[in-house]
């Protein structure tokens, strides 16, 4: 179906010039795919993609600027444009595909002469259209443009050949329902569900990609909950399933499942990062392996613990990249912290920013609160929250780390006339607990008597003080965890 559009579209002019010149030297040339789609909603497009009857080599002798390194028909044009959208554009042969063997690549591909050929072989309908730049015209053979009105995901014909051929299309089906906040049409979803064990054929980093733009849609919970509902869920990351109809205690009145879906949801709704919508969605993943007992009264025990382990799994299962994983995995480690007005000095506060790093307090803030409103309680930031973020901005330039002491290895070293070795990693420890405790003592004259006098002491002492250092630093984390589990029955 060919339909002139009752508007102009805008074209940058790096994609008319294109067009424009392979039309003047013989061919059609159209607009093609999701930047056709995302102009008929209303969306700037990611990229501009077109297809034309030249072949590759035609295309790069028209375009010496460009580099065709596939087997595909597609020919990277450079131009000179500053938008990096815009810095590469694909231009790609009309083409029919054979058998895809692997799951992901057409066997062979035969080039054709006629756009609605092309049209043929894509995945869904709102992404099989052309737009003739020069008639205003949008070739729509599969009706992608009523279903683009309608909100619709549907197959370009047989979703079963479609899924078959290319088994990352199962992902892409509910990303694009994510994104757009569409159906998936009936048989389509069908589809979806016979075929969801083919998504094991395709490269895990494939997968992660298209799990990521699920999670950066404002619809992402939807999106979970139909990779959940079409059988993909077991595939992608199935620890997550295991939350499904797992009671919690009395501070919750949702299942584990529910609770990092509605957890996922107010990260979203609050617009915050990949990595904090993450760490909302696996924060008690770890629950259902440590639940005990049944009811209210049900504990779980060391749940944060355990969900850093088994996210580290998930995450690297899926190959997400180590700096992004190391700190979901720490979001999740930490999110558990307990903090109560008038019971925790600052001190405290000095060793929890120690333990948990100045830098990852925001957004563990952000985590707790999608934690809070994930369990149904009203406001994500109560009083405590506050009063722990005003003690943190209080201490924040407090000694904290080894690096903070007004005195160094080195200089420990000139002062007492030794070589390097354990005992000066000994005194620092010493040190650094005591300007955790006292700040006022972080001041080189007071640390340099400090460390004569440590040196003065027998290797046996020096350990004593070393091992009561660290006990108090254990005694405040047992003890928070310990009043923070039996408050909250965790």
């Amino acid at each position: 179906m060919r339909k002139k559009e009752q508007k102009q579209f805008e074209i940058p002019k790096e994609a008319r010039a294109i067009c424009a010149l392979l039309k003047l030297a013989g061919f059609e040339a159209y607009l093609v795919g999701g930047c056709v789609r995302d102009m008929i909603v209303g969306v700037e497009p990611k990229d501009w993609d077109i297809t034309t009857a030249a072949r590759p080599e035609k295309i790069q002798e028209l375009f010496p600027e460009s580099v065709y390194e596939n087997n595909f028909g597609t020919v990277a044009i450079k131009t000179d444009s500053e938008d990096p959208k815009l810095k590469i554009v694909e231009v790609t042969t009309f083409r029919i595909e054979g058998k895809y063997s692997d799951k992901r690549h057409p066997d062979e591909v035969r080039f054709a002469d006629k756009v609605e050929d092309d049209l043929s072989r894509r995945d869904f309908t709102i992404n099989a259209m052309a737009y003739d730049i020069d008639t205003n015209e949008v070739i729509d053979p599969y009706g992608g443009r009523e279903d683009l009105e309608n909100g619709v995901i549907r197959t370009v014909g047989d979703p079963l050949k479609r899924f078959e051929e290319d088994a990352l299309r199962l992902m892409r089906g509910v990303r694009f329902s994510a994104e757009f906040g569409f159906v998936i049409e009936e048989y389509t979803e069908k589809a979806l569900q016979q075929s969801a064990g083919l998504l094991e054929m395709i490269a895990k980093e494939r997968v992660r990609d298209e799990f990521i733009k699920i999670i950066a849609t404002k619809k992402a919970v939807e999106g979970i909950e139909e990779l959940e509902r079409t059988g993909l869920l077991r595939f992608v990351m199935p620890e997550l399933r295991d939350g499904i109809g797992v009671g919690q205690n009395e501070h919750h009145i949702y299942s584990v499942w529910e609770h990092n879906l509605k957890s996922l949801e107010y990260a979203v709704k609050q617009g915050y990062e990949l990595e904090i919508r993450l760490a909302a969605l696996l924060h008690d993943v770890g629950k259902p392996k440590t639940k005990a007992g049944d009811g209210k009264h049900s504990t779980f025990y060391n749940h944060e613990l355990v969900g850093a382990r088994i996210a580290t799994r998930m995450l690297d299962r899926l190959h997400f990249p180590k700096h992004i994983a190391e700190n979901i995995i720490h979001l999740i480690r930490y999110h558990m912290f307990y903090y109560n007005v008038g019971e925790v000095s600052p001190a405290g506060v000095r060793r929890f920013l120690a333990r948990v790093g100045p830098e990852s307090i925001d957004d563990l803030i952000k985590v707790r609160e999608a934690d809070r409103i994930g369990s149904g309680v009203p406001k994500a930031v109560p009083y405590k929250l506050r009063h722990l973020l005003f003690m943190i901005e209080k201490v924040k330039r407090d000694p904290i780390s080894p690096k903070m002491i007004k005195i160094n290895g080195e200089e420990i070293m000139e002062l007492l006339t030794i070589k390097p070795g354990p005992k000066i990693g000994k005194i620092l420890a010493v040190l650094l607990e005591e300007v955790i405790e006292d700040p006022f003592k972080n001041e080189q004259v007071l640390l340099k008597r400090r460390v004569t006098e440590l040196n003065e002491l027998s290797e046996s002492e020096l350990d004593a003080m070393v091992k009561k250092a660290k006990e108090t630093k254990d005694e405040f984390e047992e003890g928070i965890e310990h009043e923070m589990k039996k408050q909250f029955h965790v």
